[in-house]
């Protein structure tokens, strides 16, 4: 059975009911009884269906069909599900393809559970093997799925930047990832441009799909005009790297024959670098606006901040492009999530703001309803207040004064397994009861974590981020690596760099922002360790120049002490950055003096940071060894060294700090549902800073 809860990518699902797009094999059908089903059966109680039966969801969220999908060729794909509903509530569903965000359609009631109707929606296609999946997303479960029907497209038609002609540019090859021979690197002015000549069979609506990477954090906007016509702009901006490629899309109408399109920088940073131009047929010019942002409310505040949510839009595209938060008629905000931290403000002002939707042909929805927040008075009420942006100094972790601190607080345990324990609730106690400085966010990779749903889990750690900065609490991002070591398995080196390139984009105006870039690695070499640094750390870089970055050390980050050697081989060989420090974890049940003097020894050598500590044995379960807990308690505080306990949530083994059955309501507060190792760390979190 499948993990329930599992949504996929959707890049351009759009709804049913445009022209067709280009021409198609003919539909291949799934029947939903031959699919993955999680939280769901098989039957043949109803009639009208095809094949052999169909599914019947379970009245549960989450429960879901899986469909495998072959494309000799990748496209765009018609996608036809026919089901029957036979009560009156509607069974919506997230439809989604191949691993990224997914998109709600509606199921509604059909008359009758033997009366099957139909709905269609397009998306694209990989060549191969693909996955559909149809997620029930409310607690009436999903309608009877019968089948799904598929057919891809012919692919569009592919202009290459370096064959167009070319006005204030060059061409060239010296960032990887582009198609063709090379890309277009327009000239720093206004008014560069690249102009393709696109031939088109008929006169009709296309879309115009532009590959681009822009390295740097900066917007580069480019005005798209069609046969000289009215240009439209649209916004290129920071795709993390150089090397890392994405596209924009356009809605325009060609003429039959020859065509000029043409891409100008309107700003005089110039355009983007331009890999390639895609064209196919489309429906007429998308003018719908999405819906209006529901439920617009303040989560959180501090001195200089307020955070806000709200209920997500829909599209007629299937799509929502981002959100913008204004304050009157200027945007403080655009952020691709339903939340947002405005930050920069003044103590005990009051701010109004209203909040838009806009879909990927830029329609833009009215405005929502107005939402009022008021900053706190200040005066060092929160960790963040009173430290702000910190920083390495020497070999000890500074405040943004150059102040000497320590910073004491708690680590999630994996947000695929225990996610319920940080809600309102417990969150507020971890910064209010516990007075926690810091909460570290443990997002595993593997092991049923990032690599089953990127889009959900990184969503997850946006959230967490917003709440941690509404409570005036540090957070700490961390990618969670523990099985495999090696930092490169998996391909897990790309992935860390999409997921911390998304996070450094959205977050970057954050004073309370660490990255931890690997847990745990282990069974590889400080050099290949070294290397991954090497690689993640400009991408961090590229969108936060300011926050600290966490660097994993040898052997399960002992500083190789678990692999016979020690921190010698940093010392010597140390990861060429500035503003990091190196992380130490150990567990006083499993590591003795050997741990504890090297770690005594690393920090009057290297700036260090215990993200990773329990007072048990090293499976984070068994007897707890207080006595020498203590003593690595006592080290730390002498030698000014940050430390977090694992871990803040209700796991049956002993370093989880709550009882079995606490999360999610609680309560969280006391130490009535804290096991004997978290009443011990509580005491020690609440110990008084030394800000």
């Amino acid at each position: 059975m499948l993990r329930s809860l599992t949504v996929v990518a959707l890049a351009a699902i759009v709804a049913a009911g445009l022209p067709a797009t280009p021409s198609q094999a003919a539909p291949t059908r799934y029947e939903a009884e031959n699919a993955t089903v999680s939280q769901g059966l098989v039957e043949s109680n109803h009639a009208g269906f095809s094949g052999a039966g169909f599914v019947n969801y379970d009245n549960v969220t989450g429960s879901s069909v899986e469909f495998t999908v072959d494309a000799a060729s990748a496209g765009t794909a018609t996608l036809t599900l026919r089901y029957a509903n036979g009560t009156t509530a509607n069974r919506p569903m997230a439809i989604s393809v191949n691993g990224g965000a997914a998109v709600n359609r509606d199921f509604p009631g059909t008359g009758a559970w033997t009366t099957w109707t139909s709905t269609t929606l397009t998306a694209p296609l990989n060549a191969g093997s693909n996955t559909i999946r149809a997620t029930a997303t409310t607690a009436n479960g999903g309608p009877n799925l019968d089948f799904l029907d598929a057919e891809v497209a012919a692919p569009a038609a592919d202009y290459q930047a370096e064959n167009a002609t070319i006005s204030q540019g060059v061409v060239e090859s010296n960032h990887a990832g582009f198609t063709g021979t090379g890309f277009v690197n327009y000239d720093n002015v206004t008014g560069s441009h690249v102009q393709f000549t696109v031939n088109a069979a008929q006169a009709g609506s296309a879309a115009l799909t532009f590959r681009f990477a822009n390295g740097t954090t900066t917007n580069r906007p480019m005005a798209i005009s069609v046969n000289g016509g009215a240009a439209v702009s649209r916004d290129f901006p920071g795709t993390g790297a150089w090397s890392t490629w994405q596209e924009v899309t356009v809605d325009a109408q060609l003429n039959a024959g020859a065509n000029t399109v043409r891409a100008a920088a309107t700003t005089a940073n110039g355009g983007p670098n331009l890999d390639r131009l895609a064209v196919s047929a489309s429906g007429p010019p998308d003018t719908q606006k999405p819906s209006v942002p529901g439920n617009p409310r303040v989560t959180g505040t501090s001195s200089s901040s307020i955070s806000l949510a709200w209920d997500a839009s829909t599209d007629n595209s299937g799509t929502i492009k981002d959100y913008r938060v204004r304050e009157g008629e200027t945007v403080v905000a655009t952020v691709t999530g339903t939340t947002a931290t405005i930050s920069g403000l003044a103590p005990a002002t009051s701010h109004t703001y209203t909040i838009t939707a806009r879909d990927p042909s830029g329609n833009e929805s009215d405005r929502g309803a107005a939402v009022t927040g008021t900053t706190g008075t200040g005066g060092g009420d929160t960790p963040v207040e009173a430290n702000g942006q910190l920083r390495v100094c020497g070999l000890k972790l500074c405040n943004e004064s150059g102040k000497q601190i320590q910073l004491r607080g708690m680590s999630s345990h994996g947000i695929q397994w225990h996610y319920d324990c940080l809600n309102t609730a417990s969150l507020n106690a971890l910064a209010a009861d516990w007075k926690s400085d810091v909460l570290r966010i443990s997002m595993y990779i593997q092991e049923d974590g990032y690599d089953t749903n990127p889009r959900l889990f990184t969503d997850r750690v946006h959230n967490l981020i917003e709440q941690a900065t509404s409570r005036g609490m540090y957070a700490i991002v961390d990618w969670h690596m523990l099985n495999p070591g090696d930092p490169y398995a998996n391909g897990n080196l790309a992935k860390a760099k999409t997921f911390f390139t998304e996070i450094a984009q959205r977050h970057n105006d954050k004073k309370n922002l660490l990255y931890e870039i690997m847990n745990e690695p282990s069974g590889v070499a400080w050099s290949r360790i070294r290397n991954y640094a090497h690689e993640i750390i400009p991408v961090i870089r590229a969108n936060d120049p300011e926050s600290l970055i966490l660097v994993g050390t040898r052997a399960w980050s002992s500083l190789g002490v678990s692999e016979g050697s020690d921190e010698s081989e940093i010392v010597a060989s140390p990861v060429n950055a500035t503003n990091i420090m190196y992380t130490f974890h150990f567990y006083a049940g499993s590591h003795g003096s050997e741990y504890l003097d090297t770690l005594s020894s690393a920090a009057d050598r290297l700036p260090m940071f215990v993200t990773e500590f329990g007072t048990q044995t090293a499976s984070g379960g068994g007897s707890n060894n207080f006595t020498r807990s203590q003593q690595y308690i006592d080290l730390m505080k002498a030698k000014k060294i940050s430390w977090v306990n694992w871990n803040f949530s209700d796991d049956p083994l002993s370093g989880a700090v709550f009882t079995e059955g606490t999360c999610p309501g609680g309560p969280f507060t006391g130490t009535t549902r804290l096991k004997e190792a978290g009443r011990w760390i509580r005491d020690q979190v609440r110990l008084p800073d030394d800000f």
